[in-house]
């Protein structure tokens, strides 16, 4: 199996995130990639390659021109204001009634940001750009025949919507990789995360041509908290294609396969010429940032079942923070499809 893969990600570096009751080392740091990294080269699989490099249209495809043109400007709009290294944090956030976009750029984060755990530093564009460039090139493998791809990539991008930003995500890599395969035919989302990717779901929300189905835990106790609900059923001609699965606090392993058939018939029944999975290692039972209660197994179990629908397949990197057991619970995921030694 190929394995799209960049060092860039590496320049996204941030010290800390705003949690709970203060600042925090940040989570998504640099080692969780590493981390897969080695351990996959140690389990055998060595055919990793760059990124191909896309025109700026392409990431237009799901997000805003707006939008991007923030992502692009404002870290050194902030530092030439001598505002501080560690990052771009909004003052204030767009909520309700107060909505509307100030014309100033120093002004507009907490227009487009929807949390204060996802700083902007120095090199987080360009992280975030070779993260969607490598979605890109996992996407054109897919068209040209392999049956599966990995995206080993970070910043992660299920939580990133057409204008908005959090949850650790900037760019929406599986969405983007999704457009990409649209001329193609049909294309299905299936998004494995701890957390529900609002993201995705923001920017195909009103698609029949995209069906989006997130298995993750309840947002009534878990991040983001305002989206997720089984209401969420999509809009205009996408009602009927977003598929919602909460999960209890606990869900253990013959429980989340119950739930993961239920949407494995759903994607049949969608038929999708493609298939795009967003894989977040923090439904494990020792992540520290989940309660679910999968155990290692239940990886090689979930990989099995979907690799059964026989679908193109691509795997995207997204959330997983027990950096200890990332590499050993991605090699799981990978076993069924076929390896380049």
């Amino acid at each position: 199996m190929k394995i799209v893969y960049s060092p860039i990600h590496l320049q996204h570096d941030p010290p800390y995130e705003f949690a709970r009751d203060g600042m925090y080392p940040y989570s998504e740091c640099p080692t969780r990639i590493e981390s897969i990294r080695q351990n996959l080269q140690q389990s055998g699989y060595t055919d990793f390659i760059s990124p191909n490099t896309y025109p700026p249209a392409c990431l237009q495809t799901v997000h805003d021109a707006d939008y991007l043109h923030f992502l692009q400007h404002i870290y050194p709009a902030w530092r030439a204001a001598d505002r501080p290294t560690t990052g771009v944090f909004p003052e204030t956030f767009a909520l309700r009634d107060l909505n509307t976009r100030p014309d100033l750029l120093l002004k507009q984060p907490g227009y487009y940001c929807f949390d204060a755990q996802t700083p902007i530093v120095a090199g987080t564009y360009q992280a975030a750009l070779a993260a969607a460039h490598s979605a890109l090139s996992g996407a054109d493998l897919l068209l040209a025949g392999a049956p599966a791809a990995y995206v080993l990539c970070r910043p992660p991008g299920h939580h990133a919507g057409r204008a908005l930003y959090g949850g650790y995500s900037y760019l929406n890599n599986a969405a983007l990789a999704a457009a990409h395969l649209l001329d193609h035919g049909r294309v299905a989302v299936l998004d494995i995360d701890y957390h529900h990717g609002n993201g995705t779901q923001d920017i195909f929300y009103p698609s029949d041509q995209v069906l989006f189905i997130s298995l993750h835990a309840d947002p009534n106790r878990a991040y983001p908290f305002f989206c997720g609900y089984p209401a969420e059923a999509g809009a205009g001609a996408g009602t009927g294609y977003t598929h919602n699965f909460p999960l209890e606090a606990g869900t253990n392993d013959t429980e989340y396969l119950e739930v993961l058939a239920r949407a494995l018939d759903l994607i049949d029944q969608f038929a999708p010429t493609h298939l795009v999975l967003s894989v977040g290692l923090d439904i494990y039972r020792n992540d520290p940032l989940g309660d679910l209660d999968l155990t290692q197994d239940a990886f090689t179990h979930i990989a099995a079942r979907i690799a059964a629908l026989a679908l193109p397949t691509l795997l995207i990197q997204e959330g997983g923070y027990n950096i200890d057991k990332a590499g050993t619970l991605v090699a799981n995921l990978l076993c069924p499809w076929p390896n380049t030694l």
